[in-house]
C-alpha cells in the first residue's frame, strides 16, 4: 500500500476539516503519513505587517526556539522564504537550496539564526489565499533524523502540491490581507538607510543599502551584480564603502548593526 493510501483518510478527515480547529494538526498528520518529516511550520506573510506563525510542530526543540523572538521579529526580511512572497513568486513546491542566494550558508543570518534550529533541507509549499497575504507550509528534515529528502521524497511532495494549494487556498481564504502596500526589495534600501541614520547617525547611499541587504541575505559580490545589474568589482566598492562608513570590517559586525534596524522597520 503505498504512503499516499495510507494518508487517503487522513485526506478526508483534512477535507472535513477546513477551516476547523483542528485543519493544521490533520494537515500535519496527512503529510506526516505521505512521507517521514521531522518538523512543520506555517506560516502567514502580509504586504503591511510582520509574519504570523500559525502552526509550528517539531522533534526537536531548537527547530523553533527563536521563531517569534528572532524570525518574526525582523529576521524573516532576510529569509530566502519570505523574498518568494515579496517577489510573487509562482504558487508551488520550492525547495530552500534552490532559492537561496549563493553564499547563503555563510551568512550571518544563516550562522546565528537557520544553522540554530538543526534544520538541514526544508521545502516550502507557496500559495496566495487572499489579496496581499501568502501562506507557506514549510515541511524540513533536521537534527532528529540527519537526512535530506531524496530525489523520490522530493517527487512526492512535488505531486502533492497541487491538493496542498487547493487545501491552503480554501481553509485561508478569509485571512486578512489588504492590497499591497509595501515591496520590501523595492523599498527596505531607503527604509534602512533612513534608520542608520537616526540610529547612528551614519549616512548610506541608495546603493549602500542595497548591497548591505543583498549581503545580508547571503549573496556574493557575482549575485549581487547580477541582480543589480553592476560589475563584481563594482559591488566589491560599495562593499568597501559600506564597511569604512559603518566603522566595520567583517559581515558579522554588519550583522549586528543592522539586524536591530530590521527589528524596528519590519512593522
Amino acid at each position: 500500500m503505498t504512503s499516499t493510501i495510507r494518508g487517503a483518510p487522513l485526506l478526508g478527515a483534512l477535507i472535513e476539516e477546513l477551516q476547523g480547529e483542528g485543519f493544521e494538526t490533520l494537515l500535519d498528520q496527512w503529510v506526516s503519513a505521505c512521507l517521514p518529516i521531522d518538523n512543520v511550520t506555517i506560516l502567514a506573510y502580509f504586504s503591511n505587517r510582520r509574519p504570523k506563525v500559525l502552526y509550528a510542530n517539531a522533534k526537536m526543540p531548537e527547530v523553533h526556539a527563536r521563531l517569534e523572538t528572532d524570525y518574526v521579529s525582523g529576521a524573516y526580511l532576510v529569509d530566502p522564504f519570505f523574498s518568494l512572497f515579496d517577489e510573487s513568486a509562482p504558487a508551488g513546491c520550492h525547495r530552500l537550496r534552490d532559492v537561496a542566494p549563493d553564499q547563503f550558508q555563510r551568512s550571518e543570518y544563516f550562522l546565528r539564526y537557520y544553522h540554530r534550529t538543526t534544520v538541514i533541507d526544508e521545502v516550502a509549499f507557496v500559495t496566495y489565499p487572499s489579496t496581499g497575504t501568502s501562506v507557506h507550509l514549510c515541511v524540513g528534515r533536521d537534527a532528529a533524523s540527519g537526512r535530506q529528502f531524496s530525489a523520490g521524497e522530493l517527487a512526492t511532495l512535488r505531486g502533492m502540491s497541487p491538493v496542498l494549494r487547493a487545501l491552503m487556498n480554501r481553509n485561508w481564504a478569509s485571512l486578512l490581507g489588504e492590497p499591497r502596500q509595501v515591496n520590501w526589495e523595492k523599498d527596505l534600501p531607503g527604509k534602512l538607510a533612513k534608520s542608520m541614520v537616526l540610529a547612528h547617525g551614519i549616512q548610506l547611499s541608495p546603493r549602500q543599502s542595497e548591497v548591505a541587504l543583498h549581503i545580508l541575505r547571503g549573496h556574493s559580490s557575482v549575485s549581487i551584480g547580477l541582480r543589480l545589474g553592476l560589475s563584481s568589482q563594482t559591488v566589491k566598492v560599495f562593499r568597501k564603502q559600506l564597511y569604512k562608513r559603518c566603522n566595520i570590517s567583517s559581515q558579522a559586525e554588519l550583522f549586528s548593526l543592522m539586524l536591530p534596524l530590521l527589528e524596528q522597520i519590519g512593522y
